[in-house]
């Protein structure tokens, strides 16, 4: 293999994949990324995968020679890190030695890698089902819900998000059993494009769920691309590849049936508060910084007669503080509690001036709805029981 390229370029490409490398591998070649030059098409492609996740790129280069080999992604990625981005990049590798050469602008580095022979193969999906989505459409979908999903490994299941296709809609939604997003995105799927070895009628509700890990790599690196490209999906025997333009993200998908969500969001609610969103954030960022020293707890209470609503958090030992903000709603009053974090978490995911809280009772679920329905999206949080201050 013997090559140059751009520094920048190579540098980029190198802490995209290594977000794919293993931090803790169970065999050696999974610490490195995968080089793969072809002086066919003079492009670089970098891979790096850890068996669950996989990250493949690639860029133009001046290849003279086509070869492949692995490097350490760590000490890889430092040293074309520091190297000058004013000079460009030469690497040299013999096939026999298993070292490369790397030459820049004053300087000349020898890496020991391993054989390309070693890396795993990244899984690529030929049958199945295959269609494209809106690249937009697709980040909407996984900001709006990547935040509830669960951090617990024991629940294996609600640590992804559950992706559902049906007709040109998309619908993604995610629990930790605590809180549940859902967003409802319509006309994200281009159906002209549509390609599936099913049957039409399985495909009107196809659905999958897959690792938090996996999507927040996909939105990453979907919100970097500039254009209006569409996503690439194929879904096969349990794994699932993103693919556009020169980059791909390969991912495994959760066993399991995901949780019937739709049956916990109630049907109809005795009271609502409608808010403005912004001013409801600040004022719980604020109220947060004592809540946090006590179990992230805050209550809200409503008063009818000045048609506001009061937030109060207690720490104890520490302190205590209350704010009052403005809001609209005609129900008796009620006193709830929330983790305020969970609330913000929500909030700042709705795409809203206005929101509307419904709630039923101080021990059963309240939704978060933004003002305008059309945006299709619903945050349900529990509350927290506390005992009443009489």
């Amino acid at each position: 293999m013997k090559l140059v390229c751009s520094q920048s370029e190579l540098n980029t490409a190198l802490q995209l994949v290594s977000r794919a490398v293993a931090s803790r591998p169970t065999h050696p070649v999974l610490a490195n990324v995968l080089l793969t030059a072809d002086e066919g098409t003079n492009r670089l492609s970098l891979t790096g995968f850890d068996l669950n996740l996989g990250i493949q790129t690639s860029f133009s280069a001046s290849i003279e020679k086509s070869g492949a080999i692995t490097l350490p992604a760590k000490f890889f990625g430092e040293i074309v890190s520091k190297l000058s981005s004013d000079s460009p990049i030469s690497l040299l590798f013999d096939g026999i030695s298993e070292q490369i050469e790397l030459t820049s602008k004053g300087g000349s580095y020898q890496m020991r890698g391993m054989s390309a022979d070693e890396f795993p193969d990244l899984p690529l999906v030929e049958n199945g089902t295959s269609f494209k989505v809106d690249a937009n459409s697709l980040v909407q979908a996984l900001r709006g819900t990547l935040f509830a999903s669960s951090t617990d490994e024991a629940k294996q299941l609600l640590t992804g998000v559950h992706l559902k296709f049906s007709e040109n809609d998309l619908k993604s939604a995610a629990t930790d059993g605590h809180r549940l997003a859902v967003l409802n995105i319509k006309n994200a799927i281009k159906n002209d494009n549509f390609d599936s070895n099913i049957n039409s009628d399985e495909y009107q509700s196809f659905n999958v769920t897959l690792p938090s890990r996996s999507l927040r790599e996909v939105e990453r690196l979907i919100s970097s691309w500039k254009g209006d490209d569409l996503v690439t999906l194929f879904c096969d025997r349990g794994q699932v590849v993103f693919l556009a333009d020169s980059q791909v993200v390969t991912s495994r998908t959760l066993d399991g049936v995901y949780p019937n969500y739709d049956q916990l969001i109630p049907d109809d609610f005795s009271k609502s508060i409608l808010l403005n969103r912004r001013i409801f954030i600040s004022a719980l960022e604020r109220i947060a910084v004592l809540a946090d020293q006590h179990n992230n707890v805050i209550k809200i209470s409503t008063n009818i007669l000045t048609q506001q609503v009061c937030i109060t958090a207690d720490a104890q030992d520490v302190g205590s503080g209350s704010e009052s903000i403005a809001a609209k709603f005609e129900s008796e009053d009620i006193q709830i509690a929330f983790n305020v974090r969970y609330l913000l978490d929500g909030l700042k995911a709705i795409d809203s001036d206005q929101i509307t809280l419904c709630c039923n009772a101080p021990t059963t679920p309240a939704v978060f709805l933004p003002e305008d329905s059309n945006l299709g999206f619903t945050y349900l949080v529990m509350p927290v029981q506390v005992r009443s201050d009489n």
